[in-house]
């Protein structure tokens, strides 16, 4: 029996796959094999012996201590994707909010109230403070062609704008979903100093913190709009709203309000909707439980963020699954104590990522609580189990 603690609700669609008779899932489920979490601050959470696996229902981990969890041996899995159709609407819909001044121009039609016969005549005379460019024509940019950066760029074309894409890291599954009419800028300066519109689509890491300064935003033609819908610590914000007072940025859209932008006209912050739909919810949630389960019970490693990915079918009676340091000699070790106890190897799956390494070995019987012992006790071995 498996036992999974939520620190947050989690979509039933997605806890659901879970079969009953092998899983407990419950908020306060003592000695927890994985941990379910969407939002829930775990630096200061208690990480348990027990603990195998955190599964976040979402793509960002700021909220989970990742380095010390993988000192640990606790794989930490996200779920990038699984709300990008979510994420990709709000940004269309940051386009237009950015474009067309729609957030002041409904405030503005509620002063309005209690004018009577003149409201239709109010409305035509003031509506012209509210004017905006059309989307079509424009060039936008979009900085990362992960899953959310590729349907907004693709989606973008079929809206009439030109499209020019960055990813100096993008996969070769991503290319292949990428429509052929978006154009490839060869550097950021590229993207800065010709479109219209810019979106954000990358992590926060500390590469990318604060790209958006103000030496960036003042290599951006003027008037441009900024929508930063991944994450707000890329932004500068006290240059962006330099920048919107001086005329030279047309409008900052956010996900990601912080108090020094509310109130100012040319900020549309937004509270965080992104990925706040029941579709988004449910998608996550189907992805983090499926990811748990296939770790826990075939010791299976899909988009884990500390770990390797390792996937092995599996061929022997066990599985002896060892998260250790990438260091030289650790395979031949672990091998040996597997060949002294007089098991015989019928596969092995070695991966490796920075410091950390994940060996995967399909044995012929089951694996003596000895042998597991002295593979722990090789220098190097982190963490070890047989399933």
């Amino acid at each position: 029996m498996f036992h999974i603690k939520t620190l947050n609700p989690i979509s039933e669609v997605g806890t659901g796959r879970l079969p009953a008779d092998r899983y407990t899932v419950a908020a306060d489920v003592p000695a927890p094999d994985a941990v379910l979490v969407r939002s829930a601050d775990m630096h200061t959470y208690d990480l348990e012996d027990s603990l195998l696996a955190i599964g976040r229902a979402g793509a960002g981990v700021n909220n989970i201590p990742v380095d010390i969890c993988s000192q640990h041996g606790i794989v930490v899995f996200n779920t990038p994707g699984a709300n990008a159709g979510g994420v990709k609407e709000m940004v269309l819909c940051g386009l237009l909010l950015s474009s067309r001044k729609v957030p002041a121009a409904l405030q503005w039609v509620q002063t309005l109230k209690g004018r009577g016969d003149e409201v239709g005549k109010l409305v035509e005379k003031g509506k012209k403070q509210f004017v905006g460019p059309e989307l079509a024509g424009k060039r936008l940019g979009v900085i990362g062609l992960g899953a959310i950066g590729i349907r907004v760029a693709n989606t973008a074309r079929h809206l009439g704008m030109e499209v020019m894409g960055y990813d100096p890291y993008m996969s070769v599954d991503a290319a292949w979903k990428m429509s052929r009419a978006i154009i490839h800028a060869k550097d950021l300066a590229e993207i800065y100093t010709t479109c219209d519109y810019i979106t954000l689509h990358v992590p926060y890491t500390k590469d990318t913190a604060a790209m958006i300064d103000a030496q960036v935003i003042a290599s951006m033609k003027p008037g441009a709009r900024i929508l930063n819908f991944a994450r707000g610590e890329l932004v500068d914000s006290q240059a962006v709203l330099s920048a919107l007072d001086s005329g030279h940025l047309g409008c900052y859209v956010t996900d990601f309000p912080q108090d020094c932008l509310l109130g100012h006209p040319g900020v549309v912050a937004i509270p965080h909707l992104g990925a706040s739909t029941p579709e988004s919810e449910d998608n996550c949630a189907v992805m983090a439980v499926e990811e748990l389960r296939d770790y826990l019970e075939n010791g299976n490693i899909k988009n884990s963020v500390n770990l390797p990915a390792a996937t092995m079918v599996r061929s022997g009676t066990a599985r002896l699954c060892v998260i250790h340091q990438n260091i030289p000699a650790m395979i031949s070790s672990i091998a040996a104590a597997v060949s002294d106890a007089g098991l015989n190897v019928e596969n092995l799956l070695n991966k490796s990522r920075g410091e950390y390494a994940y060996t995967m070995i399909d044995v012929n019987a089951a694996v003596p609580q000895p042998v597991l012992q002295q593979i722990a006790a090789i220098d190097g071995v982190v963490r070890v189990r047989a399933i």
